[in-house]
């Protein structure tokens, strides 16, 4: 098989770990945010307005992916997963993926030979994609970055390359400060390392982020709104006021103008005395309503509500009234649900074939489907319902539910 090369590969690495680093900042909060304007006095410049809207975003999906397992799996895969932190695992690469559009499981073989399961970020990892699989042609991973702080904030993107691997069908190749240092056999015929994509599409088959450039054009909006209310914050408390008629020659501190403190301003010759008075306060509510509205505008596009971000709204009267506020948000899920299992399979698939030390053909693992808990398990006022509903289809269709049936419909 021809091959791209590390090189290539190391370059496209470089062009695609910007973009994921910018949403890796959006979801940490870490986001540099530049002044609107210029008129704005300097003493105000240093204040930052942080949103966690996009960590929102993702974890509010994440918390509905819940990987359960196989079902006829005659390959032992769960046994793989088990022997391997699948919680940490599985939500780790869900999280990864919905950050970066894509996360990667690195598969290698431990002292005894049993398979390790390893995810590494967008950010640091990349390939060549075989559309009809979704599997890796050939792949790059950095393993290890110098951890050495230089400058102010420390980024992992933008720290040099200590331990990389390049994955091709027949074997791994581990290279150490730019050198070959191991080379490992594979005996799976892919390389062993698999994505993990979120809606891959034939245009961009390694899919797109939960964090979109909409997601971000709202935050950066609705900082941009927060930052003006801390300015405007200083005139609303300590409203400003002026003088009208004052002599030209007499004297006045405004310093001495404190809240507890009177001032004595007498008469000139003629009798006269100068006019104080107070411009009107300003207002912060234009400020509260502009930020709901890039809130709302942020829903929309991530399928949250408003109370999600933080903005509380009349409750929904029952539980029915709360699942349909939430029906895109588990209809995404389950969408997500497809491509995260293929993906599931696949590292299940290649490890089980390192285990083995055979190259296995991927139609025998066409029996064995991905098991998701439900999106949104039932709360306990639905139950009684979904127990009605139950035993009528079972008097219908007899023996079609049993215990894993149940399990995956209600979480229990």
């Amino acid at each position: 098989m021809k091959y791209f090369g590390i090189e290539y590969l190391r370059r496209q690495l470089a062009a695609k770990a910007v973009r994921v680093g910018l949403r890796y900042r959006f979801y940490d909060m870490k986001n540099v945010f530049t002044p609107p304007s210029t008129i704005i006095p300097t003493q105000f410049l240093n204040l930052t307005n942080v949103l966690g809207w996009c960590a929102k975003a993702v974890d509010t999906l994440t918390v509905r992916l819940r990987f359960d397992g196989f079902e006829g799996d005659d390959f032992y895969l769960g046994e793989i997963y088990e022997m391997n932190n699948p919680d940490v695992l599985t939500r780790s690469a869900v999280n990864d993926a919905l950050i970066g559009s894509c996360s990667f499981i690195y598969i290698s073989a431990d002292g005894d030979g049993y398979p390790r399961l390893q995810v590494i970020d967008g950010g640091n990892a990349t390939g060549v994609i075989d559309p009809t699989t979704n599997l890796l042609r050939e792949g790059y991973a950095v393993l290890e970055r110098d951890n050495t702080f230089t400058g102010t904030e420390f980024s992992p993107l933008g720290t040099s390359v200590k331990t990389e691997a390049y994955f091709t069908s027949e074997a791994t190749y581990i290279y150490l400060d730019g050198r070959l240092a191991d080379t490992y056999d594979n005996p799976t015929g892919y390389a062993l390392l698999v994505p993990m994509i979120y809606k891959p599409n034939a245009r961009r088959p390694f899919g797109h982020s939960r964090i979109s450039r909409a997601c971000m054009g709202h935050v950066r909006a609705a900082a941009r709104t927060l930052w003006r209310s801390e300015v405007s914050a200083e005139f609303y408390s300590f409203p400003q006021k002026y003088v009208l008629g004052m002599s030209a020659d007499a004297e006045f501190n405004n310093r001495a103008a404190t809240i507890s403190s009177f001032l004595r301003i007498d008469k000139d010759e003629d009798g006269a005395h100068p006019v104080m008075g107070q411009f009107q306060q300003q207002s912060m509510l234009p400020y509260t309503e502009q930020v709901k509205m890039f809130a709302a505008a942020f829903a929309g596009e991530t399928d949250l509500t408003l109370d999600d971000l933080g903005f509380t709204t009349a409750n929904p009267t029952t539980a029915e009234a709360w699942n349909a506020a939430h029906r895109n948000l588990k209809l995404t899920a389950r969408d997500a649900q497809g491509s995260f299992g293929t993906g599931f399979l696949n590292s299940g698939y290649l490890a089980a074939c390192l285990r083995d030390k055979q190259a296995y053909s991927r139609r025998m693992m066409s029996g064995i489907k991905p098991v998701w808990l439900p999106a949104e398990p039932p709360e306990f006022s639905e139950l009684g319902a979904l127990g009605d509903a139950v035993g009528k289809l079972s008097q219908a269709v007899p023996d079609y539910f049993d215990e894993g049936k149940l399990h995956r419909m209600t979480g229990f």
